[in-house]
């Protein structure tokens, strides 16, 4: 028996699963709801990845894959969902990661987000990052914002990514999406291009290197709203790890240009949901002057107080929002627990709340 990738994609959709793994030596695997579950049938042999790579990969992936033993490419399946897709070698061998992207686009409150947050959309410029680890659903969340914009607000909205995730039509915006490789040479390039095509906001996939940060900041503080990801995990850590991107003699100028135009860092993380599906719990710090004093005067250690203290701005630290999703029976005290950035705090609290812990 031989599988086709056409059959695996169609289970992939029918069972609502993120991802399909393809590797040698063990069944095409699905993630449904966090959970790897393998799908009944034979382990994949060398020449069934190789099949199945080949049967939806562009020849110039395949040229890089052979060339740098990976590529990652955005792949339409018929009109029933997107994929991105990530072609790697190991020991020798081809295997296949394909996360889907759901067609539909979620409003803010579907995803869980605060309506606070919607009063930053319609910020005229300044830096909104949306952070977390991988899988954290960054970009979900970034393609609902960029859709709450494109039916709310007129303009040009421009996105830089790699690959082209979620597809944006023309609504009350116009929408001009750049895939990198594709229609422009790297991050950086495309946002010094992007200052000449009269952008009202700017999305970029990802702030990957010192050169594409600078460029991201510079076009927020020239009258742009930009978007941007990292993968760091609490908005502390955020603003640390872009003033730790630059040499020591240039610090101090990022962090007053940092502290002026960062709006808002929306930090994220996945949760197991209680009866199946999954939850995002957040992290949300909006700016204010006292804590651009802090960027300023490098001290980022205390920003989580501040969050804590504004909750009627709209802010909330990512241990309380985890703790409201327990109280909602929307995620189990060991999932929170987790998840959670302060564990022993988080011990107690549930503890306090007499949640039954398996972890102990």
């Amino acid at each position: 028996m031989s599988y086709e990738m056409n059959d695996l994609l169609d289970l992939v959709v029918d069972q609502n699963a993120s991802d399909l793994h393809c590797q040698v030596g063990q069944p095409p695997t699905l993630r449904i709801s966090g959970s790897m579950v393998p799908i009944e049938g034979p382990n994949l042999t060398p020449a069934d990845t190789e099949h199945l790579m080949l049967s939806i990969t562009p020849d110039s992936h395949q040229q890089h894959v052979k060339l740098h033993g990976g590529s990652d490419f955005g792949f339409a399946f018929l009109d029933k969902a997107r994929f991105r897709v990530s072609i790697l070698k190991s020991k020798g061998n081809y295997g296949i990661v394909l996360r889907q992207i759901p067609n539909k686009m979620y409003g803010l409150r579907e995803i869980g987000l605060p309506d606070k947050v919607r009063e930053l959309l319609y910020r005229p410029r300044g830096l909104i990052l949306v952070t977390g680890p991988t899988g954290s659903g960054k970009s979900t969340t970034l393609a609902s914002m960029v859709n709450y914009i494109n039916e709310n607000r007129e303009g040009h909205i421009i996105t830089i990514e790699d690959p082209i995730e979620y597809y944006h039509n023309h609504k009350r915006c116009i929408v001009t999406q750049r895939e990198i490789g594709a229609d422009v040479g790297s991050f950086a390039e495309a946002i010094k291009r992007a200052l000449r095509q009269d952008p009202d906001i700017i999305l970029v996939g990802e702030m990957r290197d010192l050169e594409t940060i600078e460029a991201a900041i510079t076009a927020a503080e020239t009258g742009h709203l930009v978007f941007g990801t990292l993968h760091t995990n609490s908005a502390a850590k955020t603003v640390d790890r872009i003033v730790d991107a630059f040499p020591a003699n240039m610090k101090e100028m990022i962090r007053t240009q940092l502290a002026s135009s960062l709006v808002a860092v929306i930090s994220q993380v996945l949760c197991k949901k209680i009866g199946g599906g999954r939850i995002a719990g957040y992290e949300i710090m909006i700016n204010t002057t006292s804590i651009s004093a802090m960027i300023r005067e490098n001290k980022t250690f205390r920003i989580t107080s501040d969050i804590q203290t504004g909750g009627n701005l709209g802010m909330i630290t990512m241990d309380a929002h985890l703790l409201s999703l327990v109280n909602r029976q929307l995620v189990t005290p060991d999932e929170a627990l987790e998840k959670a950035q302060d564990q022993i705090g988080m011990r107690e609290k549930l503890t306090q709340l007499g949640a039954v812990l398996k972890n102990v």
